[in-house]
C-alpha cells in the first residue's frame, strides 16, 4: 500500500481568479468547486491577501489557483524552457482532444498539435495566466506498455551515467514500431 492515497490538489498562481474559473469552465468543462480567501497566510501568518480557487479536473483530481494581488506580476523561470513546465491532462479519446482543439482555435487560442508521442497523442496551448497545458489521449498497446515498463530502470540508470538519451525505446521514434528482444 502506498503512503499517498492521491494528490489532494495541485496549485498554481493565476493573474485573475474569476477569469481563470470561467476559462477552465468554458474550454475544459471543469466545475468550480471551492473558493477560499484570506488576508493572512495560514501557514506563515504573513499578511498577504489571496483568493484560492479549486476546480474539479475529474475523477477526484483537483486543480487549484492563487490570485495574489499584492505581489509583483507573475513570470516564468528564465532558465527553464517554456515547453518543459506544463500540466498534462488526460482525455478519453483523440476525438475529444480534437473537439477541444477546435473550440480553442475558434476563439483565437493558438494550439500546437496534435503531436504523436507513439503511446499517446497530445495538443498544447496556454491558459490566460500563461500556464502551458497539454491534453493527452492514450494510444498505446498493452505490448508497448509492457516493454516500456521492462526498460524503465535500464533507461534511467543509463541516463544517470551519461546524460544522453538511451536507445532502449528507440522504436517510439524511429518509425519501425515495437520489436522486443
Amino acid at each position: 500500500m502506498a503512503l499517498i492515497e492521491k494528490i489532494h490538489h495541485v496549485a498554481y498562481r493565476c493573474k485573475n481568479a474569476k477569469q481563470t474559473v470561467e476559462w477552465y469552465q468554458k474550454y475544459l468543462e471543469m466545475d468550480f468547486i471551492l473558493a477560499i480567501a484570506e488576508n493572512e497566510v495560514p501557514s506563515t501568518k504573513e499578511p498577504d491577501p489571496y483568493m484560492h480557487i479549486f476546480l474539479d479536473a475529474g475523477n477526484g483530481n483537483v486543480l487549484a489557483f492563487f490570485e495574489l494581488p499584492t505581489r509583483p506580476e507573475m513570470g516564468r523561470d528564465p532558465n527553464t524552457p517554456a515547453w518543459t513546465q506544463h500540466l498534462a491532462l488526460k482525455v478519453d479519446s483523440v476525438d475529444t482532444m480534437m473537439k477541444v482543439k477546435a473550440r480553442l482555435e475558434a476563439d483565437g487560442i493558438e494550439v500546437i498539435g496534435p503531436t504523436d508521442h507513439t503511446i499517446f497523442k497530445s495538443i498544447y496551448f496556454f491558459d490566460p495566466s500563461g500556464h502551458r497545458l497539454e491534453l493527452a489521449a492514450n494510444t498505446s498497446t498493452p505490448e508497448m506498455d509492457k516493454e516500456l515498463d521492462r526498460v524503465k530502470w535500464d533507461m534511467l540508470n543509463e541516463w544517470d551515467r551519461t546524460k544522453k538519451a538511451p536507445e532502449h525505446a528507440r522504436w517510439m521514434h524511429d518509425g519501425k514500431g515495437l520489436t522486443t528482444p
